[in-house]
């Protein structure tokens, strides 16, 4: 057996060494991927229909905010397959869940709770509080307020440039008919809707005025795009109507 101190003391050798040691670990992580079909589950109704689809207007919009808000920071959208964490938050996340997110909010710290699954958790009225006034809803809360959000009005005069950029990533909004008609099939007539790009403004308004979500349907705020976001993290996938061992084949 070689001598560890020779090997610190070779500075080429311990190169070479630690080289190879990368390598072998590198293939191990490469190799498996070339003999897996896809790493993005493919999630779907008994009728063929996509569970998991592209944010409408208003919830991307709301996902710019929570972005500019620095949310992220403190909350992580990512449960990891572990017992504690699914007895906490549910399910572990899917890699479909953020297939169309760009960037990411997977997160790396939880000074909050993870948000994967905080969709339909809690009432819209509940969120609009905590947004407002962290405290009045967790007493040890540390989060800061967000009273502005209630203030200020949504822009959304370029939420149609925001959904062509990411049609650029490969997200599926829709600019034509062909397009459109895919999405009908991909994820149904009333998601199709709003996913089309000439329609996004007046798909947003329809969307807010709906919802109400922000308790105004005077207006449209950027709360009322921030709880439509909130609302439907985690919610896409109805995991009852799945088997248990229907994602084996992904990991």
């Amino acid at each position: 057996m070689m001598d560890h101190s020779k090997i610190e003391k070779n500075l080429g050798l311990m190169l070479v060494m630690v080289l190879f040691a990368i390598s072998i670990g590198g293939l191990i992580e490469v190799v498996p991927l070339f003999f897996i079909q896809g790493t993005v589950e493919d999630v779907k109704t008994a009728e063929g229909i996509k569970m998991v689809r592209p944010y409408s207007p208003l919830e991307l919009r709301g996902r710019d905010i929570y972005i500019r808000e620095g949310c992220y920071l403190c909350h992580s959208q990512m449960i990891r397959p572990f017992r504690d964490e699914a007895m906490r938050y549910g399910h572990y996340s899917l890699a479909a869940e953020s297939q169309y997110d760009h960037p990411f909010q997977w997160g790396s710290k939880r000074t909050g709770p993870d948000l994967a699954r905080v969709g339909k958790k809690y009432s819209n009225e509940w969120q609009v509080q905590h947004l407002t006034a962290p405290r009045s809803m967790v007493p040890e809360s540390v989060m800061p307020n967000y009273p502005w959000l209630l203030a200020n009005d949504l822009d959304y005069s370029d939420v149609g440039d925001r959904m062509a950029a990411l049609r650029i990533t490969g997200v599926p909004y829709s600019t034509n008919k062909a397009e459109y008609d895919r999405n009908v099939k991909d994820f149904g007539a009333e998601v199709a809707k709003q996913l089309h790009i000439p329609d996004a403004q007046k798909s947003l308004i329809e969307q807010a005025q709906t919802g109400n979500y922000d308790g105004n349907a005077a207006n449209v705020s950027e709360m009322d795009a921030v709880v439509a976001y909130l609302q439907v993290l985690g919610t896409m996938v109805d995991f009852s109507k799945l088997d248990n061992d229907a994602f084996v084949k992904y990991r």
